[in-house]
């Protein structure tokens, strides 16, 4: 019973960390990545689909991408939907290729993004320790039913708190290195 607890709880755990990670690979670091054109979606015959799949996106060199609609007739909504996004990066079409070069960030915008990235982090730490209070609550509603002795309950209760204790390391951790990566020059 307590496994099992255990184990759910290290799954919601490690997927709120995961989504942070998830989520802090969309923001713009001064670096070309296609992760940052992952969320765009494109108007393709009347739906409205991942980027990814209607182009070929590449990274060119560190400060630029490539899009390559599949569809010569796939440019102009492409290039429609880049430029009603949040990027801030206007696009430039050369016959079939469509090409952002993302302008490197000012000092202010880092420290912009940085508070972000803080914030995002401290939203992954609440998700953690509301999974740690759903966690306990289960373990005390088995030692009610007596289901579960006190010692098993006191025992849970630590396990449950080190695997908060290592998530929220592990939140830190990406955090941090998210932090250094946009505060780099």
């Amino acid at each position: 019973m307590l496994e099992e607890i255990k184990r759910d709880t290290q799954a919601r755990m490690g997927k709120s960390v995961e989504a942070l990670r998830h989520e802090l690979a969309h923001l713009r670091t001064g670096r070309a990545s296609t992760a940052l054109v992952e969320g765009i979606r494109v108007n393709y015959y009347g739906s409205d689909v991942p980027i990814n799949q209607v182009a070929t996106v590449a990274v060119s060199d560190a400060r630029s991408l490539t899009i390559t609609p599949y569809e010569k007739q796939m440019v102009g909504p492409v290039e429609k939907a880049i430029m009603a996004s949040d990027l801030g990066v206007t696009p430039t079409t050369a016959g079939t290729v469509i090409r952002l070069n993302l302008p490197p960030l000012t000092e202010e915008r880092r420290k912009e993004l940085a508070r972000h990235v803080s914030h995002s982090g401290e939203n992954a730490k609440v998700a953690v320790r509301n999974i740690r209070r759903d966690a306990m609550q289960h373990v005390k509603e088995l030692l009610k039913d007596k289901r579960i002795t006190e010692d098993e309950e006191r025992r849970g209760m630590d396990e449950i708190q080190k695997l908060t204790d290592r998530f929220i390391k592990e939140v830190d951790t990406v955090v941090q290195a998210k932090e250094q990566e946009l505060l780099a020059l």
